[in-house]
């Protein structure tokens, strides 16, 4: 985990890689989905065969979801933020997100993370709310992509 960023979502170093893949395909297809789970798209990004960033891309949401955590889920590794690869994986991803059915994509950030907020709006986003997490936790914002 870096930064609080989890880059694998569920992966643990002792699961092994088929096994986490087929985790992923069997969440992208509504197959045996733990709870509080909602079928995604997992993908990862990669320049010249090596991964910089990743995306989840939820085709529905639950509560928590709808509250916090949006439709999609995107970062860059640290190494290769500032370079618009973030825009891209979210662009990418609305593309997505489209195809399994998601017409209004909800997103949301931290309200001091001003490069995903950017992010989010250069690519369409419209600021709708801010919603309290916890004491002491910076809100979060929630912005809807048509």
């Amino acid at each position: 985990m870096v930064e609080g960023f989890e880059f694998g979502i569920g992966l643990k170093p002792e699961t092994p890689w088929n096994d986490y893949l087929e985790t992923l395909e069997q969440q992208r297809t509504g197959i045996n989905i733990p709870e509080g789970f909602v079928p995604a798209t997992f993908l990862v990004a990669d320049v010249d065969g090596e991964i910089i960033g990743r995306t989840s891309i939820r085709h529905t949401l639950n509560d928590y979801l709808a509250r916090y955590g949006g439709h999609i889920g995107y970062g860059v590794l640290p190494q290769h933020r500032r370079r618009g690869y973030a825009t891209e994986i979210l662009r990418q991803s609305l593309v997505v997100a489209r195809a399994v059915g998601v017409d209004q994509t909800l997103l949301t950030c931290d309200d001091d993370n001003i490069s995903s907020a950017a992010v989010i709006e250069t690519c369409g986003g419209r600021l709708d709310s801010l919603v309290d997490t916890a004491p002491g936790v910076q809100p979060r914002r929630r912005y809807w992509i048509d």
